[in-house]
């Protein structure tokens, strides 16, 4: 593309706001930047930025370019991760995301797929975010809730995510257990730091129980389950998880609206891919046995 030395240039200008700090990106002399600058300014008849003494702030012209090339860089990064994922063997870097939570579920299946695969680097990403595999930031997602409605999303699904009610032992002796769910208002809870969380049993805790009532909040989901076993209060936990310690004792099983479930999800570009599908035919083998979240 012509020119697009200077427009990469501009770009990163506008994106990290000083002369010094895109020069370090590209690795060339402060100079060379400047001078890809005015010539951009020159050749497009326009002010791009507004030089201050912190730096350079872009101006209305200067945003315009920086959200096309923006989207050019996207581009070109999806490009890039298509190309990687094209080959015939299964080796390089696969990047998976997954919710957070079922890292006790996934990491085994990650590290039997590596053993299987020894040329694999894996990378797994848990995150509450939604990685934009249209961006190419992920190989496979592993979702919850309901299907993706992306056009150009693949979605499989895994397994169905139960939870239920658990408290310890200690908080029962202490508290009591409440009686149905017009007592709950009465007890202490575990939940998390948001109202924005989907999981269908978070929604439902929103629901039934006080905000008053929920004493303890995390935005870090794998530390429901240790609060719950220190008597903090009453929080959800996998009956699978549950069933392994006799000092938690189930308050309410799982219910059908508490049911979440989960999806292997993919680009359609990636999707049909030598390595792509050999891990997905992995991970969906090794799901199969997950009859009890």
């Amino acid at each position: 593309m012509q020119n697009w030395d200077e427009i990469r240039t501009a770009y990163l200008v506008a994106r990290l706001g000083t002369v010094s700090g895109a020069a370090g990106v590209l690795g060339v002399h402060h100079a060379t930047v400047i001078r890809h600058v005015d010539a951009l300014e020159r050749r497009l008849g326009t002010k791009l930025f507004q030089r201050h003494a912190r730096g350079y702030a872009p101006t209305e012209a200067g945003r315009d370019l920086m959200g096309v090339a923006d989207s050019a860089e996207g581009h070109f990064t999806q490009m890039i991760s298509r190309i990687k994922g094209l080959g015939e063997h299964v080796t390089g870097e696969l990047v998976i995301t997954a919710i957070s939570g079922i890292a006790r579920l996934v990491t085994p299946v990650l590290a039997a797929f590596q053993a299987e695969h020894p040329g694999v680097r894996i990378r797994y990403l848990s995150d509450m975010r939604l990685f934009r595999l249209e961006q190419g930031e992920a190989h496979v997602a592993i979702r919850a809730g309901a299907a993706p409605k992306e056009p150009d999303y693949v979605a499989q699904p895994l397994a169905e995510l139960h939870m239920g009610l658990y408290a310890s032992a200690d908080y029962v002796a202490r508290f009591g257990r409440p009686s149905g769910v017009e007592d709950l208002a009465r007890h202490r809870f575990i939940g998390p730091d948001t109202h924005d969380s989907r999981a269908p049993f978070y929604v439902w805790l929103h629901a039934h129980v006080p905000e008053a009532s929920i004493v303890f909040r995390t935005t870090e989901v794998v530390a429901i389950e240790p609060a719950v076993r220190m008597g903090i209060g009453i929080g959800f936990v996998r009956p699978g998880e549950a069933a392994a310690d006799p000092a938690l004792v189930e308050i309410m099983p799982p219910l059908p609206e508490w049911a979440s479930p989960l999806w292997a999800v993919t680009h359609v570009d990636l999707h049909r891919t030598l390595k792509v599908q050999k891990f997905l035919a992995h991970l969906k083998a090794a799901a199969a046995g997950w009859s009890v979240l």
